[in-house]
């Protein structure tokens, strides 16, 4: 892809678009006038010293004007020097004092005389030239004739050949009177460098330069030098800055020819290449071949960073100068764009890498500093917010004073400046009132002040802590009135809401009851019944445990200690542990109670029910049990009498016909209402029916054999 400058070739001394300039023959410094005036050169130089200003006596000439022309001072064919030539345009200032005076000079210059007089109006000029190092300065003496004297009147121009200089110098010219009647005129030109002047054949420092091709290498940019092989140069990049020295990048001595390679990042509008010859007193060229590349230009802007500097200063840091304005601005806190603070406040001229800062009284997160050119924003930056705090929801006031000190407030928005009493539906329009009684009694804070005006932030957090109030609180009194209204109007709704409230409470309080089922596996039949009666249980809910389904720990602790920890546990929980009696867990009681000499028979190490008798008894036997246990048997497998009367000093329930007092004691403070309590009882009674159905078929009939069923499996 071409750049603007593809190919763009500056060879050093062989620019084809040069000037061609005017040979002067002779080393003497030469002055000659206009037509009508005089003048002469002083020999030798004159003390640069141009002494303080005076009163003109009268008409003086003084130089009005400075005019400048390069040309060669040649002592041989191809032997030249660059010199500046010098034009002073000179003017009569000033009037004569005593009319008397003015008669006198007039009459000396009258022609009609039979004597006239040679009356003239003099002037010494004086020239200073100056190119670093060196400083030189002439005298000129000029006489203008009495006839074209006249105040205020251009009287022609004296012309000096001419001050030497070196190639690619910067010179500077004054021009004054002896005695020094006004300002000195001055004048800085810089001079061309061998590549824009025809001089490449007759000024013998140009010679030796080399020369440097910029072209295009891809994104890339290419730079050849092309000397002799043998001849050492000197190659320089640097920053020119207008604001400020020059910032040297890099710099090598090298021997050509050279071929160098620059990143199109690295580019910039003030880098500048200067190249010289290894030789004393060499001329040294410059080139800045990128500043109207515009990739150039953004690579500037992105290497451009914007420092604020706590409290009010900030700082631009680029590497070249940059046409851009800085203002200030007003961030929101809601986000949005920045609010432009011009007017009131001025817009600033971009000076880089020098502090600045604004005219403020006191800094505040929300104000942040733009940097813009007349194309668009550049960069913006708020970072007073690091010493500040974050950004506030405050209100920026802009007060406006008149001319007999009567002023005006509005509120800087995204919509304008609205004022303060207006109707307009914004949010300071709403607080206009209330805004201005902050602003009087001291609670906002003056940003800014002057003869024209100020600026005022005054927070609004309290404005909307009230609004957020008001709607709460309008939220509560709808929601009770309608709470009321519920209450008082809807029975249905309350009667649910107190069986909701039942619910809950009996719910939270029967997950936190726990139980135990302790029986005697009579048969499988038995253990089916059991099972359905754990199932129907856990409906309630209640937390159930039995033996049926902890099997795999039954087996790995034995019967007596899963029965001692279940105990343990359920007991401390404050759970219930239940005896569900049968024609074997009667027999297995009656064989505890009987004299100790009896061997009891062997039981089956499985049988939790064999097991906890070691432990149940003793509870029974010294008066423990109330409140901790609880019987039940069904009715149709064991008649009333035949549960041992030991037993019977904790409540014993017959199933499933007592089934509601028997669900109500297992609940114990959380049994839920009468009639919730014979709904479940009828649920449990369903689920319990197929069991019990089972067990009462003849021998022999299918679904007597022994087994546990599925809900005997093991649920560990």
């Amino acid at each position: 892809m071409p750049v603007p400058w593809f190919l763009l070739s500056l060879a050093l001394g062989r620019n084809p678009v040069v000037l061609s300039l005017e040979r002067v023959v002779g080393p003497q410094d030469t002055a000659r006038c206009s037509p009508g005036l005089s003048c002469h050169l002083w020999d030798g130089d004159v003390l640069c010293l141009p002494g303080s200003l005076v009163s003109a006596p009268g008409p003086v000439l003084v130089p009005t004007r400075l005019q400048t022309e390069l040309v060669l001072r040649c002592h041989e064919e191809t032997d030249c020097d660059l010199c500046v030539r010098v034009a002073i345009h000179l003017a009569v200032q000033g009037y004569w004092e005593d009319p008397e005076d003015e008669e006198k000079f007039r009459r000396a210059a009258d022609p009609e005389l039979e004597e006239p007089r040679n009356a003239s109006l003099q002037a010494h000029i004086v020239l200073s030239f100056q190119a670093y190092p060196t400083a030189h300065c002439v005298l000129l003496e000029v006489q203008v004739p009495a006839a074209l004297v006249q105040p205020g009147q251009s009287v022609g121009s004296v012309v000096f050949d001419c001050f030497e200089a070196a190639l690619g110098a910067e010179v500077q010219i004054w021009s004054y009177t002896q005695p020094r009647y006004q300002k000195e005129l001055n004048l800085t030109q810089q001079l061309p460098d061998c590549r824009g002047l025809e001089v490449q054949d007759n000024i013998q420092s140009c010679w030796a330069l080399p020369w440097i091709n910029v072209s295009a290498d891809g994104e890339d940019v290419r730079l050849v030098l092309d000397v002799s092989e043998e001849q050492r140069f000197g190659l320089s990049l640097y920053w020119n800055q207008v604001q400020g020295p020059i910032k040297p990048w890099w710099h090598s001595n090298l021997t050509g020819p050279q071929t160098i390679t620059l990143n199109h990042t690295d580019l910039v509008p003030c880098l500048c290449i200067q190249v010289w010859p290894l030789e004393p007193d060499s001329v040294r060229t410059s080139i800045c071949p990128f500043r109207e590349d515009p990739r150039a230009h953004r690579n500037l802007w992105r290497a451009a960073r914007l420092q604020l500097l706590p409290p009010l200063g900030w700082r631009l840091d680029a590497p070249c100068s940059l046409p851009a304005e800085a203002t200030l601005c007003w961030q929101p806190l809601d986000g949005g764009p920045c609010l432009s603070l011009v007017p009131p406040l001025p817009r600033e001229n971009v000076t880089v890498n020098k502090v600045l800062e604004f005219p403020l009284l006191k800094g505040h997160p929300n104000v942040c500093v733009q940097v813009s050119t007349w194309e668009k924003l550049q960069l913006q930056e708020c970072l007073w917010a690091d010493s500040l705090g974050p950004r506030k929801d405050d209100m920026l006031l802009v007060e406006t004073r008149g001319p007999q000190d009567n002023g005006s407030l509005c509120a800087l928005e995204p919509s304008g400046c609205t004022p303060l009493l207006s109707r307009a539906s914004t949010r300071a329009a709403r607080l206009g009132e209330q805004l201005l009684q902050d602003v009087q009694s001291g609670q906002c804070l003056q940003l800014w002040d002057n003869d024209l005006g100020a600026l005022w932030a005054c927070p609004m957090d309290k404005y909307i802590h009230q609004r957020w109030a008001l709607v709460w609180l309008a939220c509560l009194l709808l929601a009770a009135v309608l709470f009321l209204l519920l209450l008082l109007k809807m029975s249905r709704v309350k009667g649910w809401l107190r069986l909701l409230k039942e619910n809950i409470r009996a719910g939270a309080a029967a997950r936190s009851r726990a139980a135990l089922l302790l029986y005697s596996a009579d048969d499988a039949s038995f253990e089916r019944l059991v099972g359905a009666l754990a199932s129907a249980l856990c409906q309630l809910p209640l937390r159930v445990a039995v033996d049926l389904w902890s099997r795999r720990d039954l087996s790995a602790q034995g019967a007596l200690a899963w029965f001692h920890a279940q105990r343990r546990q359920t007991l401390q929980e404050g759970g219930v542990v239940v005896l569900l009696f049968s024609p074997g867990a009667v027999a297995l009681c009656r064989e505890w109670l009987q004299d100790a000499t009896s061997a009891p028979r062997a039981h089956d190490p499985h049988d939790a029910f064999a097991a906890s008798l070691s432990c149940v008894l003793p509870d029974f036997l010294q008066g423990r049990a109330p409140g901790r246990y609880v019987g039940a048997y069904f009715d149709k497998l064991l008649p009333a009498d035949a549960v041992p009367a030991l037993f019977r000093s904790v409540p014993v329930f017959s199933l499933p016909s007592q089934l509601p007092d028997f669900l109500g004691t297992l609940q114990g403070s959380a049994a839920p209402r009468p009639r919730r309590l014979a709904e479940r009882a009828e649920q449990v009674s369903r689920a319990l029916q197929p069991a019990l159905d089972s067990c009462f078929r003849p021998p022999g009939a299918p679904g007597t054999g022994r087994g546990m069923g599925p809900e005997a499996g093991d649920r560990t």
